[in-house]
């Protein structure tokens, strides 16, 4: 990771809150300070698979912005972090990625992150896939973006959702250098 110890994670409303969670807890445990923006499905989608509040999420992450504060910190490049996850990322969101949409201050964020040359990060969550969605993932791709959808990894023989939710976001926060020491990995 570089030396800047700041992480901006985007929830948006596809189902998989759990990650954009798990993102947190384990950031958090790294030493990495949070900067959370969560959509309005994304905060519907918090009130359909989790007992949270809207609080309750907040308080996961060290700094939270509404999605319509456009004149946020993580709006401009000139704040430096080590790049951005979208955990969940909705269609929706990844489409108005991927083609600079910035309709909002998640996807405003993805934008500058892209822009800065950081690395972003995108927990696509749908199947199964149109070709208009391949064409947004290749655009992203093609930006510098990483389209990593949550896909569970069977080798590890999870024993429980849990592990297999842990093992994705830990994936995710490897794309960005920061390091999960209790992340499983294969041969180790």
């Amino acid at each position: 990771m570089s030396d800047v110890r700041r992480l901006v994670v985007g929830i948006s409303g596809a189902t998989g809150i759990a990650y954009g969670m798990r993102v947190l807890e384990l950031a958090r445990k790294a030493g990495v300070e949070t900067h959370l923006v969560v959509t309005p499905a994304g905060q519907q989608t918090r009130a359909y698979e989790t007992e949270l509040s809207a609080a309750d999420l907040a308080a996961m992450a060290d700094v939270t912005y509404r999605p319509a504060d456009i004149g946020a910190a993580i709006a401009s490049g000139s704040f430096r972090t080590a790049g951005m996850i979208v955990a969940p990322c909705s269609i929706r969101t990844l489409s108005a990625v991927a083609y600079a949409n910035n309709d909002n201050l998640l996807t405003r964020a993805a934008d500058v992150t892209l822009k800065e040359r950081r690395r972003l990060v995108l927990m696509v969550r749908e199947t199964p896939l149109t070709l208009a969605h391949l064409r947004a993932m290749t655009a992203v791709t093609e930006m510098g973006g990483i389209v990593m959808p949550p896909v569970p990894a069977f080798y590890l023989n999870p024993e429980s959702v849990s592990d297999i939710v842990d093992h994705t976001a830990g994936r995710a926060l490897d794309l960005l250098g920061i390091e999960v020491p209790e992340l499983p990995r294969w041969g180790e």
